[in-house]
């Protein structure tokens, strides 16, 4: 369902992907508890688009985002759930480089 959305292959292009999926969640009308950890995660996500970061603690901020995203109930939105499964995507990019 990701194909609405480019989902780049280049791990430092996929943090910045990631952190700009989870942001524009932050717009959609999804449940409060849901919103919660969609919120985590984005922090996490904009934390690991930093320029001070190493490989290693990006990757480390990525891993929080993926359980995160686990962790997070229905939105019943449709279009935060391309949103939710583009970053999942994005997750992937960052963590296969490990």
């Amino acid at each position: 369902m990701t194909d609405e959305f480019d989902v780049p292959t280049e791990p430092r292009a996929a943090v910045d992907a990631l952190a700009t999926h989870l942001i524009a969640t932050a717009d959609r009308p999804v449940p409060p508890a849901t919103n919660r950890w969609l919120g985590e995660a984005e922090a996490v996500a904009r934390d690991a688009t930093s320029d001070d970061l190493d490989a290693q603690t990006r990757r480390k901020r990525v891993r929080q985002v993926a359980t995160l995203l686990e962790s997070a109930d229905e939105t019943d939105d449709a279009v935060a759930d391309r949103h939710i499964e583009a970053a999942i995507a994005c997750c992937r990019v960052v963590l296969a480089t490990e």
